[in-house]
């Protein structure tokens, strides 16, 4: 069965954002999921030709995480935007928030300097599937770095497509913007609490 693209373009007009900025990067989304469809034809199709030891068909393999992740994070991105930003809308996750990191104000100094990272990629908080910890990541590559075993709660995207048509090379500003359209709610729906109550604090 072809993955299908989720429909974002509820998110135009979300300030902070341009249209012309939301309409391009859901674009480039639409792109990972049509070659994630595309690569994994193609694979079927080299499976049923009895081709599975080609050249092709391990850099076909090679490469599927690739678009598969940028379809996958994009999907969790643009689903924890649209929000008020107010943490307090998510009750439960800000106080587990801050059991682990000794208030929420502290995670949220910690992710944003995260954010600040000269490089490309993603900030991402996880929890841990074992433990229930909640730890902060950054992530380069799409399919490469993520923790193992680990549940992405909330995802920002820091390639230059998510903010330098509307912030040219001043992160910060696109900072303050994620910030202000969290989908909190969307985010604690993320979040196993069951496991969040193995979790010690961690501060």
């Amino acid at each position: 069965m072809a993955y299908q693209a989720m429909d974002f373009n509820y998110l135009f007009g979300m300030p902070g954002f341009s249209d012309a900025l939301l309409r391009n990067h859901i674009d480039l989304y639409q792109g990972y999921v049509n070659h994630t469809n595309k690569t994994l034809e193609a694979m079927a199709r080299l499976e049923k030709e009895n081709k599975v030891d080609s050249l092709e068909f391990q850099e076909l393999a090679r490469h599927l995480g690739w678009e598969f992740d940028g379809m996958r994070l994009h999907e969790f991105y643009f689903s924890n935007l649209g929000g008020t930003g107010n943490p307090s809308e998510a009750g439960d996750l800000k106080t587990y928030i801050a059991s682990q990191f000794g208030s929420y104000e502290s995670w949220e100094k910690e992710f944003r300097a995260i954010g600040a990272v000269r490089s490309v990629g993603w900030v991402i908080l996880y929890q841990d599937s074992l433990t229930g910890r909640l730890l902060d990541f950054w992530i380069t590559e799409h399919d490469k770095g993520h923790p193992a075993g680990c549940m992405p709660i909330l995802v920002m995207d820091c390639w230059e497509h998510a903010y330098m048509l509307d912030y040219g090379i001043k992160r910060t500003g696109y900072i303050d913007a994620f910030f202000h359209n969290v989908n909190w709610p969307q985010v604690q729906s993320r979040v196993n609490f069951q496991l969040a109550r193995m979790a010690q604090p961690a501060f």
